[in-house]
Formats: structure tokens, C-alpha cells, sequence
């Protein structure tokens, strides 16, 4: 059965006869763009129109699309072994991705779980640190701290964790389990209040989270290295554990290997995935130190670690992201961020002027424009293709994260076409 998208530009996503698609009503959404393939920073759609991506498929692909060694790892790893099950079985794939991972992290982040998904990486995060206490006999340690602006994934547990005022899962209120929400500490009577909560909450909390500088889904919300160092203090104060959720913002967005390391700290467990397969392949992976680690070795079998997703550690994913590290040694990355953060700080600025901006702010290679408001983002995302662009707005905010690899004119395309619609005043 072959699939033709209807000619109609005025059709919803509800014609779509199987497909449920993510984040939107599909009664009044627009029919999506069909693409049918991808080579670098570009996106071919369905009718051979060529899209400039301004945001690498959700952050993943940083090395853009169909680098070649990728592609060749991808192969090769599928004529040999294409998955196995890591209950009982492990494969070199997987054990030489654990050890350079280790081995690229500050500290001692040794023990690697691999899962195959952000939010589950991180629902394998708040489980370990919610057993690390239990193992440890501290039975009054059920709840997680993590900050207003977060957000953690879709999960139960991840959507008990987001903030609740942002809206998109306030619809579960009462089902999610309770947990304790704090003002990320900018100011200094926001450090008070927080260490006052900790003061007669912190027998109950087993784990602060957040996520290292910028706040991804949240609205792009960016905080100093600062923060995280007061952070890392108050958990080790407390002797609660610090979990960073480094899902968007490992692998070079901001401009380091890993956010965290421009604040000299390191965490009691990190999650990563996006970039990690250079945006080819499911994965994640939740990493923790190795006092963490140890406490799960016991002769009790209850001090076991118990979970397994099917497809953990699958061999093509751990092949392809060893492959990506390959690009981060031998390839200017981190150059290239630096690059395109020049670029976004200069062509974006104008657009501070322009109605209804809020703010313009650029950190590695994300580059964000926030809105009074949106009221119509799909109408956005509309006119930015008729530019030849795939930017695609959300709550209040236009940003780019693009490829690293992305031309310097290319970037020049999608920062051009921010300013060009907001000044029609589309909004």
C-alpha cells in the first residue's frame, strides 16, 4: 500500500485515516508537510519543495542529515546484528558506548543504563534515586524537587515533575503523584526560600532535578552556571541527590560536551538522548556515579536494579552513537557551535525591536525570540514554509536549533525569515 498526501491545503490532520499525530488537536490542525528525504540542514517535502530545518529535528540531528559515517555504521552494524536482548547478553556496541561515555564525562559518571527514550532515561533516574535512598534504609525519601519552566518528558512519573502551569498535562492533576516544585534560586531570596524548604522538607525529598542552563520545552528559559553550583551545595547539605536532565542539552548545545561542565559541578546522575545518535536512531542513557552505583550491590536480590526496556542498548542505536562521538573527535563541533552562536547573537538582535518581542537570547546554538504570545502557531509554522524554512513555534516562543553543521547562509535563511514574518505581524 502506497501512501499519496492529498492535494488540498485547506484539509485538517483528522483526514489522515490511521495516523494520531503528537502535541495537537487533531480535529483542527492543519494537514502536515510530508517530507521524503533529508540531506544535511534540508528537508524535501512530497511536492519537491526544499525546507531549510532550523531545528534539527527536535535537537537530534547535530551532525545534520545522512553524514556518511553514520550512514555507514548504520549498515554495517544491520548486516551483523541488527538487535539482540540485553537481559543476560551484552555486545561490544554497548560495552565500548558505555566506556566512552565515561570516559567524556567529568567525574565519576561510570555506570551506564541505557534505555531508549529522554523520558524514560529520566523516569530511570528518579527510580534509581528513589531506591538509592531505600537500599540505603532512608524509607521517608519518596519525593522529587525539580523547578517552575521544567520539563522532563511525557511519562507518568516525568509529567509529575513538569510544571503544572505549563499547561499540557494540568489535565492529570489529580492522578499524578504529589510531588515538590520550587523557583529555580536566581536571586538570593530565592536561594533563602529555597533552602528554607529544604530545611523542613529534605528528609522527603530524594532527588532535585533540572535541566543544566536552559530549560528546553519549558519556553527556552535560560538560567547562569551559578545556579547549578548553588545546587550541587544544597544536595550535598541535604544529602539529596542531584539528577541532571541533559536530554537537550548534552552533546554540545550550549556550547561545552555537556552543560554541566561549565559550572564545575558534577551531578549524581545525568540523562542523555536526542543528539546521542546524532538524530538517527532511538536511544538514551541514565548514568550514575559510583556511589550510587554501589548501593545497589548487595547479596539482598531486592537491592537489584529491576527494570529492562525490550529494546535496551539495541546494537544499531549503540553502534550509530559511537559513531557520532567518532564525528565529535574528529570533527570541529564544538567550533561550530561557537560559530553559530555569533551568527544568532548578530541576526537576531534586530528582531528585538520589532512588535510584540519580548526578548531575544542566544546560547550556544540555540537562538530564541520570545513573544508576548501566540496565538496562532500553526499559521507561524505556514508562513515560515512559504519561506522555505522548517522553524516550528511553540507556547510563546520562535527559536533555532540547528545543526552544527548548518551553512553560514543557511542559518542566514532561517534568522532572516524570523524577522521577515514577525514584521508582518502575523502573530
Amino acid at each position: 500500500m502506497s501512501f499519496t498526501a492529498p492535494p488540498s491545503s485547506r484539509l485538517k490532520a483528522a483526514s489522515l485515516p490511521h495516523l494520531w499525530l503528537p502535541y495537537c488537536q487533531m480535529k483542527t490542525a492543519p494537514y502536515p508537510a510530508e517530507a521524503v528525504s533529508t540531506k544535511d540542514s534540508t528537508i524535501t517535502l512530497s511536492n519537491s519543495q526544499k525546507l531549510i530545518d532550523g531545528i534539527a529535528s527536535w535537537w537530534t540531528a547535530c551532525h545534520g542529515y545522512n553524514h556518511p559515517h553514520l550512514q555507514a555504521t548504520l549498515i554495517e552494524q544491520a548486516q551483523k546484528m541488527p538487535h539482540i536482548m540485553f537481559g543476560g547478553m551484552i555486545h561490544e556496541p554497548a560495552a565500548r558506548l558505555s566506556e566512552r561515555l565515561s570516559q567524556i564525562l567529568p567525574g565519576d559518571l561510570n555506570h551506564v543504563f541505557f534505555t531508549d527514550s529522554g523520558s524514560v532515561a529520566m523516569e530511570v533516574a528518579a527510580k534509581i534515586a528513589l531506591q538509592f535512598h531505600l537500599n540505603r534504609g532512608e524509607k521517608t525519601r519518596s519525593k522529587l524537587l525539580s523547578f517552575r519552566g521544567g520539563y522532563h518528558g511525557d511519562t507518568l512519573m516525568m509529567m509529575s515533575i513538569c510544571d503544572p502551569e505549563e499547561g499540557m498535562h494540568s489535565l492529570f492533576g489529580q492522578t499524578l503523584p504529589k510531588q515538590v516544585l520550587a523557583d529555580i534560586p536566581k536571586t538570593s531570596a530565592d536561594l533563602k526560600n529555597l533552602r528554607m524548604l529544604l530545611e523542613k522538607d529534605s528528609t522527603q525529598i530524594a532527588a532535585m532535578i533540572i535541566e543544566p542552563l536552559v530549560q528546553g520545552a519549558g519556553g527556552m528559559i535560560f538560567h547562569d552556571a551559578e545556579i547549578l553550583k548553588n545546587l550541587r551545595n544544597l544536595c550535598d547539605e541535604f544529602g539529596i541527590l542531584l539528577i541532571l536532565d541533559e536530554v537537550f542539552t548534552g552533546f554540545g548545545r550550549t556550547g561545552t560536551m555537556f552543560a554541566y561542565e561549565q559550572a564545575n559541578i558534577v551531578p549524581d546522575i545525568i540523562a542523555l538522548s536526542k543528539a546521542l545518535t546524532g538524530g538517527t536512531m532511538p536511544l538514551a542513557a541514565t548514568i550514575a556515579r559510583e556511589h550510587v552505583y554501589q548501593t545497589f550491590l548487595s547479596d539482598n536480590p531486592n537491592h537489584a536494579l529491576m527494570h529492562g526496556p525490550t529494546f535496551m542498548a539495541n546494537p544499531l542505536a549503540c553502534a550509530v552513537a559511537n559513531a557520532s562521538l567518532d564525528l565529535f573527535e574528529k570533527e570541529p563541533r564544538l567550533q561550530q557551535v561557537q560559530h553559530i552562536e555569533k551568527q544568532l547573537l548578530k541576526e537576531l538582535e534586530p528582531c528585538r525591536s520589532l512588535p510584540h518581542v519580548k526578548d531575544v537570547r542566544v546560547k550556544g546554538a540555540i537562538g530564541v525570540v520570545e513573544l508576548d504570545a501566540i496565538k496562532d502557531s500553526a499559521r507561524l509554522n505556514k508562513a515560515f514554509i512559504e519561506k522555505n524554512v522548517w522553524i516550528r513555534p511553540f507556547r510563546n516562543i520562535i527559536y533555532l536549533t540547528p545543526a552544527f553543521t548548518i551553512k553560514t547562509d543557511e542559518l542566514s535563511m532561517l534568522t532572516s525569515a524570523i524577522y521577515d514574518v514577525l514584521e508582518t505581524n502575523l502573530l
